[in-house]
């Protein structure tokens, strides 16, 4: 089924519940990532049709950035309660689940906007208020960019696995990487490219781990990856195996291909890992030690 049939069949299922007259009422717009630490978090309810968001004060929402235009995108009603987003022309396009709308496109519950460097959630039906909660939950374990886990879920999730690896005498190792002149990228191409850069690097390592495998964005263009029940070989296998992978493939936004490299740290918890903090120092020096020997590369 292609997106556009389920989109339809979604459509219809709103338009059902409206005619049955079931209550509806509070959708709304939340903020799930952004690079403006007051608006994280913080739920837009649409309340008037159109919906304006840009740079100039006369929209509803106002975001700062250069990639945002001053009138950017809408939200707008068509029908009661069916929700449209439409982009006014924007330079730097609006995005709906990742790929630019080239007007407009029909809004269906979870649907993920992104304007500029904000991306919002829509939320619509009967359990606003919950899923609003449920959202505001999420943020505190996900990254809204990436999708990958946050850095707190991850220091939580390596002191449980050293505790069952001890217990079971079961190797755990660790790994740490990081985007290689991720700096030459913001600058060169945009931060709207180092963006995309991140998400997409964070979609194939997802596509390479094993579900008891915690990956998390560590901060800035630094992941980290906690390996149950794997030796310092078998880390040290995959890592080269990602290094490759990111390294064959290609990052193209909006048309221009971007070169990307990562360097990767790779440690396995030992007796002198008094912590959790001990084992991801010594990932951390072997990422370090990956840089100093020329980047693109893995050292364990």
């Amino acid at each position: 089924m292609s997106k556009a049939e389920e989109k339809t069949i979604i459509l219809v299922d709103q338009r059902k519940a409206i005619d049955e007259g079931r209550p509806r009422g509070g959708d709304c717009l939340v903020v799930i990532y952004t690079k403006e630490p007051t608006l994280l978090g913080k739920r837009f309810v649409l309340d008037s049709s159109p919906f304006r968001i840009g740079r100039g004060s006369e929209n509803q929402i106002m975001l700062e950035g250069d990639s945002v235009s001053r009138k950017h995108a809408h939200a707008e009603e068509r029908g009661n309660g069916i929700w449209w987003a439409v982009d006014d022309n924007s330079t730097n396009g609006t995005y709906v689940n990742d790929e630019q709308i080239p007007r407009e496109q029909l809004l269906v519950n979870g649907d993920r906007i992104k304007v500029g460097p904000t991306i919002f959630k829509y939320l619509s039906g009967q359990d606003v208020e919950a899923q609003y909660h449920e959202e505001i939950y999420r943020m505190t374990i996900i990254d809204g960019l990436t999708q990958a886990h946050v850095k707190r879920y991850l220091l939580e999730a390596l002191e449980k696995e050293i505790i069952r690896a001890r217990r079971h005498e079961r190797a755990l190792s660790f790994l740490m990487f990081d985007i290689d002149h991720f700096k030459k990228i913001n600058d060169f191409h945009g931060h709207l490219a180092g963006d995309f850069v991140l998400k997409e690097l964070a979609k194939i390592v997802q596509s390479r781990i094993r579900r008891d495998e915690v990956f998390a964005r560590y901060g800035g263009e630094e992941f980290a990856l906690v390996l149950p029940e794997t030796d310092l070989d078998g880390a040290h296998a995959l890592a080269e195996g990602l290094r490759e992978k990111i390294e064959a493939s290609r990052f193209t936004f909006q048309n221009e291909v971007i070169r990307v490299t990562v360097s990767i740290g790779v440690a396995m918890l030992g007796e002198a890992d008094r912590t959790s903090l001990d084992l991801i120092r010594r990932a951390d020096d072997k990422l370090y030690e990956a840089k100093r020997g020329g980047r693109n590369r893995v050292t364990a």
